[in-house]
């Protein structure tokens, strides 16, 4: 059943948001879907709100449900917006991701603990909407986020605990290089990636893990390794093939993982 946000009702709300990462489409089987319109246009796809581990939970996927939006082409701001609107408390961003470390191994969990931006043109701000005419500098407010740390501690905790308590290996932080995409890295650039000691390399961790900032959202990501980076260590360079024989591995794990940090989090 699709409802829009403004008819929705009252029991629908959810506790924390989770935005799914590339083959994680689907999480609830048994959810509402809401549509929402934001000032950013509309999310990749309905908010999902349904039930985990005894909890409400609205999920959203972030490429949308048939991966309709390469990680540059995402609508970042309306997938946080539409969350943040729901009244979620916390937000969570798995993702798929490249290791940079020959001791970081397709099928680990890495809960990051900081980023580097690489991306170009992303539009990564709340306060900067434009003139009517498209022109910016229009009726944005000026504000400048705190991001130093720029995933929430307690969350964190929540998920590397929940990792080590399915038995999955799990790596207490870690820095994620995030590039635009939609192709890999080039070896000089892993080369480079792995000797600035970055631990991962993904395509879709910012902006929004600043969006959520703005938001107010605890934030907070388990990166889910597919490969090694560009041929990490003599491995063989990453395809898209590989990456997906990883993937639905990967998306039973973090399943798991959830049901139990859920629980910790509300």
């Amino acid at each position: 059943m699709l409802i829009p946000l403004s008819d929705r009702a009252s029991e629908l709300g959810a506790e924390v948001g989770i935005v799914g990462g590339s083959g994680f489409y689907e999480l609830l089987t048994d959810g509402v879907d809401v549509e929402i319109e934001t000032p950013y246009g509309a999310p990749a796809a309905p908010v999902t709100v349904g039930e985990l581990a005894g909890h409400r939970v609205a999920f959203l996927p972030r490429h949308g449900r048939e991966h309709d939006y390469a990680a540059h082409r995402v609508p970042y701001r309306a997938n946080v917006w539409a969350l943040a609107s729901l009244g979620v408390r916390a937000l969570l961003g798995p993702c798929s991701c490249g290791s940079l470390q020959p001791d970081v191994h397709p099928g680990d969990f890495v809960i990051v603990d900081q980023l580097v931006d690489r991306t170009t043109g992303r539009a990564d701000t709340f306060h900067d909407v434009g003139a009517p005419d498209g022109t910016p500098g229009g009726e944005g407010s000026v504000h400048h986020q705190s991001f130093a740390e720029p995933y929430d501690a307690d969350l964190r905790a929540a998920l590397v605990d929940a990792a080590r308590a399915t038995g999955q290996t799990v790596h207490d932080g870690g820095t994620m290089v995030i590039v635009n995409g939609p192709r890999f890295s080039t070896r000089a650039e892993s080369t480079w990636f792995r000797t600035m000691d970055w631990t991962v390399v993904n395509m879709t961790g910012y902006p929004e893990a600043v969006l959520a900032a703005e938001a107010g959202l605890p934030y907070a990501t388990a990166a889910l390794v597919t490969d090694y980076d560009a041929g990490v260590d003599g491995h063989e360079p990453v395809t898209m093939a590989s990456v997906i024989r990883t993937v639905s591995s990967n998306i039973e794990h973090l399943r798991a993982v959830l049901e139990v940090a859920i629980p910790a989090i509300t």
